[in-house]
């Protein structure tokens, strides 16, 4: 079993006197900048000059610079912008050339790292704080006084003390109220993309389509089909969130939990674990972030056209009409 870090195990020292920049303003940058300043930490926002989120930075009360700049005056430099950017856009053009010996290069996914997409300097730490949650949710619990689960990982230690400044850094965060998970960069990339794929992204939605087709192509309607396939998923998934899968199964009916236990090896068969092994040795082999790499120097025609193929399915048409009919859905 993993060791656990709570706040007792962290020490704000290591923040103290240094300046944090944070690389990027979307949900997971505002969310852990506003911690860091309630933390009393010095947080400064890097972004592209006078980009979309300029403004919404300086209105949360940051002091905002280029990303070229942030690097410069920061000591931790915590790059929150999405993976397939980082590289160019952000590291190799502003922010390599900035960073100092001793300084510290932070991720909330290990991705280009695992892939060598960044090579970092020698003469600094580079860590990860991956919060378990998104930026908004971050934020929420911070300001209720409870936290969000944190996983921490070490690739680079120059100056002996990266791991705890990792800890500072998720105390700060919010992070170590509820629990910090040591991971390594690897573990935590491939985990990550094999979860988004097999199950959480890539595993739900095919399983929402398919039973939602199966009952379409049967002749049963389609707002009853979008009921039973896919509104009621979050019902399920609220259960096993609170409490596990045997708490789900002991608060659904008998017939539910009858047929969960007898039919749902047969959706998910010997074949399906064969291909989430296939989608685990591209992840580890580094097929899948190949390809991804590739799709976006091309301009993402692939991802383009099946995401615009998908979003003219039935079932979004018929959720549309569906959730109209549900004007508190976003109050749940």
């Amino acid at each position: 079993m993993a060791k656990i870090y709570y706040d007792k195990d962290a020490d704000k020292s290591y923040l103290e006197g240094k300046c944090v920049a944070v690389i990027g303003y979307g949900s997971q940058g505002k969310g852990q900048a506003l911690n860091l300043k309630d933390s009393g930490v010095n947080v400064i926002v890097g972004l592209k000059e006078n980009g979309a989120s300029w403004a919404k930075a300086l209105n949360d009360g940051f002091k905002v610079e280029t990303i070229e700049k942030a690097a410069k005056q920061a000591d931790i430099v915590q790059i929150l912008i999405p993976d397939e950017v980082q590289p160019q856009t952000c590291y190799t053009n502003k922010v390599l050339e900035n960073l100092e010996m001793g300084n510290t290069l932070m991720f909330s996914h290990g991705f280009n790292i695992h892939y060598k997409q960044i090579i970092p300097p020698e003469y600094i730490d580079v860590i990860m704080v991956a919060p378990k949650g998104p930026g908004a949710i971050v934020r929420r619990e911070f300001v209720q006084g409870r936290g969000v689960p944190n996983l921490i990982a070490v690739y680079q230690d120059y100056t002996g003390h990266a791991k705890d400044t990792a800890l500072a850094y998720s105390q700060a965060i919010g992070g170590t109220r509820a629990g910090v998970i040591e991971t390594t960069f690897q573990e935590e990339t491939e985990t990550d993309l094999f979860g988004e794929q097999a199950v959480l992204c890539g595993g739900v939605v095919s399983l929402i389509q398919a039973g939602f087709d199966t009952l379409v192509e049967a002749g049963y309607q389609p707002e009853v089909a979008y009921f039973e396939c896919l509104n009621e998923m979050k019902l399920i998934v609220d259960l096993i969130y609170a409490g596990g899968i045997t708490h789900m199964r002991n608060s659904v009916s008998n017939t539910a939990n009858y047929g969960d236990l007898r039919s749902g090896k047969r959706i998910i068969t010997e074949e399906t674990r064969k291909e989430m092994k296939k989608l685990l040795e591209e992840v580890q082999n580094g097929t899948f972030a190949r390809d991804w790499l590739l799709e976006n120097q091309v301009g993402r025609p692939f991802f383009n056209a099946l995401s615009e193929k998908e979003a003219g399915f039935l079932i979004e048409k018929v959720g549309e009409q569906v959730r109209a009919m549900i004007p508190w859905i976003n109050e749940t």
